[in-house]
């Protein structure tokens, strides 16, 4: 039972070892969060043209403030992985001692004992000594052995040294990367209270703008609902379009089916009737019993009968096993979507996700509760968008007059990219993963935000489980 709960124990170590990242996907997302960071700064920039608070200026400060905590985070789980990796190196660091320490002892007494031994004359005794040929050959070759044995004594001890050595300059660097970060770990610090301050300051600001801000909550609401409504009817029509162009095929594939096996019933029949009777030149009717003239059952002398032989009967089709929901291309667009979960590209070159996926609390309105339907990505102003995946274009439309919305099809998914300023696409056109499909807009509040969804048939899915992080 013990023996059995070490093996649990173990293998849960194994596993928690397993799932944390190394250190140069560490190293790879601390670069990406500075980016993001830097990215944000540019936003911000942006946005504080206008000397007036906005609340483009406060979603930048937050996800400023999210951006540097997660950098912060992942500082840590570097020193952390750092101050191990330097436990392991001094523990290393002391084995190799104590092993340099043995090898240095052993080898000074086998010089002693060299030295003692050092004159020819007494060497020459020893092998001379023998009582035979053989025993002297035997002392020749433990004299060459010991010279051997030094010899590797002494590579050994240059060896261990060499890795000790190595070990003390490893334990170094990681010391250094480790005072690095902490200093880095130390400015994010400091950086945080800086921007607490600032935003603390713009919320403050904001708080007397709190009507206008609530009117322009429900103006917005109103038009998202609008365009909720617009996106859910018109994934529906195309739903049941699909539907429809697969009914009409399955129509087609049994009526073609059938046909075969009517063809294949009269072939059956005419070979039935047309069998002769062995041993005779006499064509058996096998509708004999039937009222009529009768039949001519002599053959032309002249021209003897011959058996009909069957033709061979058309393999018929086998019955497709594919759901009938869709048509055979839309369900393979639909499964090659939905196995790229994860790795969908970003609709734009560069950027952040400044708002995620699902219900908030309104920063200022703290009363009112928003609900994101996909996600904020926050980007340069005119930024390229393009498409996530390969499908068509469903619909290009506007509901404020102002920005412009893409619906794209991907079989039984869709993807929706709101807040476009112009677009390079039209309804019904095919497009391609990565293909231009218009540029980002910029909002009253001085922000260049898109806001990207994914849906599942008429379900809302979190874009963030889709797209590549």
């Amino acid at each position: 039972m013990r023996n059995f709960l070490l093996a649990i124990l173990l293998l849960s170590a194994l596993a928690v070892q397993a799932q944390q990242p190394t250190m140069e996907e560490l190293e790879q997302r601390r670069k990406q969060l500075l980016e993001t960071i830097k990215e944000t700064e540019n936003q911000l920039a942006a946005t504080k043209k206008n000397t007036k608070a906005t609340m483009g200026e406060l979603r930048a400060l937050q996800a400023k403030l999210a951006g540097r905590q997660k950098l912060i985070n992942n500082i840590n789980q570097e020193i952390e992985q750092i101050g191990s990796s330097i436990q392991q190196s001094s523990s290393e660091i002391e084995r190799l001692k104590g092993n340099l320490e043995i090898l240095k002892a052993r080898y000074a007494q086998s010089i002693r004992y060299a030295y003692m031994s050092r004159s020819s004359y007494d060497m020459l005794a020893f092998l001379f000594s023998s009582n035979d040929f053989n025993e002297a050959f035997r002392r020749m070759k433990y004299l060459k052995r010991y010279r051997d044995y030094r010899k590797d004594q002494a590579e050994q001890i240059r060896i261990t040294q060499a890795k000790l050595q190595g070990e003390i300059n490893s334990l170094n660097t990681e010391k250094a990367k480790k005072d690095l970060l902490l200093t880095a770990e130390e400015q994010q610090k400091q950086a945080i209270e800086e921007d607490k301050n600032k935003t603390d300051q713009v919320v403050k600001e904001l708080k007397g703008q709190e009507k206008e801000l609530t009117a322009k909550i429900l103006k917005n609401r109103r038009i998202q609902q609008q365009i909720d409504k617009a996106v859910e009817e018109m994934i529906r029509k195309e739903l049941e379009l699909a539907r429809k162009k697969a009914e009409e095929e399955r129509r087609q594939r049994e009526a073609e089916e059938r046909r075969l096996r009517e063809e294949e019933e009269k072939r059956k029949a005419l070979a039935a009737n047309t069998t002769t009777k062995p041993g005779s030149n006499i064509t058996v009717n096998n509708n004999a019993g039937r009222v009529g003239p009768p039949a001519n059952t002599t053959a032309p002398a002249s021209k003897p009968a011959t058996t009909a032989t069957p033709s061979k009967p058309k393999p018929v089709p086998p019955k497709p096993t594919y759901d009938y929901g869709l048509t055979p291309e839309a369900a393979a667009l639909s499964n090659s979507f939905e196995s790229n979960r994860g790795k969908l590209p970003w609709p734009v070159e560069k950027g952040y996700i400044s708002l995620g996926f699902g219900p908030y609390k309104h920063p200022i309105a703290e009363k009112v509760t928003l609900d994101n339907l996909g996600v904020n990505i926050s980007t340069a102003p005119g930024a390229t968008i393009r498409s996530s995946f390969e499908g068509t274009v469903l619909k290009v439309f506007t509901m404020d007059g102002k920005n412009w919305n893409v619906l794209i099809n991907h079989g039984r998914y869709s993807t929706l990219y709101m807040n476009l300023s112009d677009v390079t696409v039209k309804s019904n056109q095919k497009v391609s993963t990565k293909q231009s499909i218009g540029k980002a807009a910029v909002n009253e509040d001085g922000e260049s935000v898109i806001n990207f969804q994914v849906w599942l048939e008429t379900k809302k899915q979190n874009p963030e489980l889709w797209i590549a992080r």
